[in-house]
């Protein structure tokens, strides 16, 4: 079953648009606000939310984790959430710093995958399981964008965690270079580009702090034809870098302009846990972008509940490409 992909625009308005002129120059058509639903398929879906919590299948466990815009009241027996495999409680008023609670032993590592990519789940410390499922609706444009470009892609993935986009991406014929600044979420991607039998794609791991390794290649020349973006609200990179969304987004995305090749195809940008409205990043994507013609799409992504049910919204996105896909 492959992820659902679908937008939710604002009414066309009705009025005279002083935006209009300005869109028209710079080249772009500008989508938005643009909804992106994955409703799950045979690896994951979501089965229930509500009361600051998520049920969610991933594979053959059942976890629940917090969700504090599952403001309303779940829709399943209170046994189904008890009965679940794995639990993460947070410690005080941090829900990304806790521990799970099993009824029973379970293995650290699970098997997991997507579109005919395997890879492993593993459960850690900081409530993550190494997927992002929302962002399966992203994985399936970037890997069309790829496949029908019909010529050599660099594609560059930054604060790429556990690699699924980089495994995506390049499965559809991309050179990938993989930036994280995590050791551990590197060998995770190493580990998952092994599980799935990978091996000879041309993907090159690098733990690096993004902005310097962007600045670095700036320096040397360098040009990707496309690049996706996933950056925390708040990180670290391996030598004490420090990473504020609010205060280095504007800096990474202008330098990123710069990075593009003098073909470019697509650039993709996601923002999690950040108290802002889809319209700062759109706005600064749409900045940054200026006189480069294509699409640009900004929203949320969200999930939605197995069977149709409510819609759970977990990220803000803005993504720019060069042709729209039919």
């Amino acid at each position: 079953m492959n992820p659902t992909d679908t937008r939710t625009r604002s009414p066309k308005r009705q009025q005279p648009d002083p935006g209009r002129a300005r869109r028209a120059a710079i080249g772009l058509e500008r989508c938005a606000p643009v909804v992106l639903e994955t409703a799950g398929w045979s690896d994951y879906a979501l089965l229930d939310s509500g009361e600051g919590r998520k049920l969610e299948r991933y594979g053959g466990y059942r976890i629940v984790r917090p969700e504090e815009q599952a403001m309303w009241t779940p829709r399943r027996p209170p046994s189904e959430w008890e009965n679940a495999d794995a639990q993460f409680v947070g410690i005080g008023d941090d829900d990304d710093d806790g521990r799970w609670r099993m009824p029973r032993p379970l293995t650290e590592t699970w098997p997991l995958a997507y579109g005919g990519i395997p890879f492993l789940g593993r459960f850690t410390s900081f409530r993550h399981v190494g997927i992002f499922p929302e962002q399966a609706t992203h994985w399936e444009w970037i890997a069309r964008h790829v496949s029908t470009a019909r010529r050599p892609m660099r594609v560059l993935n930054l604060f790429a965690y556990t690699g699924i986009a980089s495994l995506v991406a390049a499965r559809a014929g991309a050179e990938v270079t993989h930036i994280d600044a995590s050791r551990k979420a590197i060998g995770w991607a190493r580990e998952n580009q092994s599980v799935a039998g990978l091996e000879a794609l041309p993907i090159r791991w690098i733990c690096e702090d993004a902005q310097r390794f962007v600045d670095r290649e700036l320096r040397r020349g360098k040009r990707y034809d496309a690049i996706v973006l996933d950056p925390p609200k708040f990180g670290r990179g391996p030598k004490g870098e420090v990473w504020d969304l609010f205060a280095d987004l504007p800096r990474m995305m202008r330098a990123c302009r710069k990075l593009l090749s003098d073909r470019p195809q697509f650039l993709v940008l996601t923002a999690y846990s950040i108290r802002a409205s889809y319209l700062a990043i759109d706005e600064l994507v749409a900045e940054c972008l200026a006189g480069l013609d294509g699409v640009l799409e900004s929203g949320e992504l969200v999930l939605r509940e197995e069977g149709g049910g409510r819609a759970l919204s977990t990220s803000l996105f803005s993504r720019w490409s060069a042709e729209r896909l039919t």
